[in-house]
């Protein structure tokens, strides 16, 4: 099986059913009974704001614990403000409708939620102001996004991350998501797992949908905020894991392409992607070429968090059975 073969059979494709529970405009409704117009504004304008949640499964405990609700929704709030755009419901509803949906498709897997906030005008024109405003959650069985046990191997993109000066980095907004999609594409394509991509100034900023790490000279680097990156959930819990685990510093500062050749550990993480351990940039070997002895335990602690086994990290998860 060739690398490229072996890029595209490492991302299972999620599976709804027809019967699946959903929440849409206030009422849980069955995925196949809801209907969106051809005309929606968002489908055709990328007007939208979205999250991705993901619920552990624990078998030994018989039990889904969802991660990190109400980080998610607080952010998508903020998504929301950056395009003149209102959640209508508190945080704690959504995490209660997210917990009630769960429930009631009685998942025994792992699972991804998608709550999305979308301009629902059946209408031409592109805007923000007067238009009407629609959201729905749904939830699907989901793995991993990339296998990531034996490292991933990346390549820097050609295609540069779209500035916050022309469409806000720190805003999950379904239109941006163009850019990565083209980014990872080229990446799957030319034979490599995943792409890195840099900021106009030639900085790095993140992966294709993950934030970066690196390990260099005994502290762990990140982009900052102000690098073009999504102000990542979970690179947020990694920052406190690598403090208080693993007695490591973590620089938040710009990092320049070639430090990734000589680096001595990197990983891309993040809800979906989880803690990708990253072995190859542009065909150089990253340390030994191996899994980095940090990041496997970063790995191992993040989860035994999520699956609800760790009690320092309780409030990380919420109970759904």
């Amino acid at each position: 099986m060739g690398v490229e073969t072996k890029a595209k059979a490492a991302v299972k494709k999620p599976v709804v059913h027809p019967n699946t529970w959903v929440f849409f405009e206030g009422e849980y409704a069955r995925y196949n009974d809801v209907r969106l117009g051809l005309m929606t504004h968002a489908l055709h304008y990328g007007t939208a704001v979205f999250e991705g949640i993901r619920a552990y499964w624990n078998d030994k405990k018989s039990q889904l614990f969802l991660l990190e609700a109400a980080a998610h929704y607080d952010r998508m709030k903020r998504s929301a403000n950056v395009m003149r755009m209102t959640l209508p419901y508190s945080t704690e509803e959504l995490v209660n409708f997210t917990l009630e949906l769960l429930r009631r498709n009685e998942f025994r897997s792992d699972v991804y939620v998608r709550p999305l906030l979308y301009t629902s005008s059946e209408e031409i024109g592109v805007r923000l102001h007067n238009l009407d405003r629609s959201f729905f959650i749904y939830a699907v069985p989901f793995g991993k996004y990339v296998e990531v046990d034996a490292g991933i191997r990346c390549m820097v993109s050609t295609w540069r991350r779209v500035p916050d000066q022309s469409l806000p980095a720190r805003a999950k907004i379904t239109g941006s998501y163009a850019q990565a999609a083209l980014a990872k594409s080229e990446a799957v394509e030319g034979g490599f797992d995943e792409a890195i991509v840099l900021a106009i100034d030639g900085h790095v900023s993140e992966g294709s949908a993950e934030n970066l790490f690196m390990l260099k000279d005994g502290a762990f680097v990140t982009p900052p905020v102000t690098d073009d990156i999504l102000e990542g959930v979970t690179r947020q819990l990694l920052i406190k894991v690598i403090k208080d685990e693993l007695n490591l510093d973590v620089l938040e500062r710009s990092i320049d392409r070639t430090e990734l050749y000589t680096c001595d550990e990197l990983l891309l993480c993040g809800t979906g992607a989880q803690i990708s351990p990253v072995i190859e940039v542009d065909r150089r070997p990253i340390g030994d070429g191996k899994v980095g002895e940090f990041t496997q335990e970063l790995q191992n602690i993040y989860f035994s968090a999520v699956r609800g086994d760790t009690p320092k990290y309780k409030d990380w998860t919420i109970p759904v059975y």
